[in-house]
């Protein structure tokens, strides 16, 4: 975890926050550890998008009518 640490509040549905603790108490970590290991895991996976969209930009872009009729065409659709 991070030496530097910074608090924030958020809100959660009663639902959710009861989930959150029990997921906590089941695998003896906070709920803070919880959360922030979901955010850096949705962060990582935004990165990975982003690094794709550049790797691909200077693809060719195929009209999506195409890629259907491609797709029938071959059987698979």
């Amino acid at each position: 975890m991070e030496a530097r640490r910074k608090r924030a509040t958020i809100y959660l549905g009663a639902d959710l926050h009861r989930a959150l603790r029990l997921k906590a108490a089941q695998t003896d970590r906070t709920i803070s550890e919880i959360v922030s290991r979901a955010v850096q895991q949705s962060f990582a996976e935004d990165a990975e998008d982003l690094e794709a969209f550049r790797t691909r930009a200077s693809e060719p872009s195929l009209p999506f009518e195409r890629v259907l009729k491609d797709l029938e065409r071959r059987g698979l659709l």
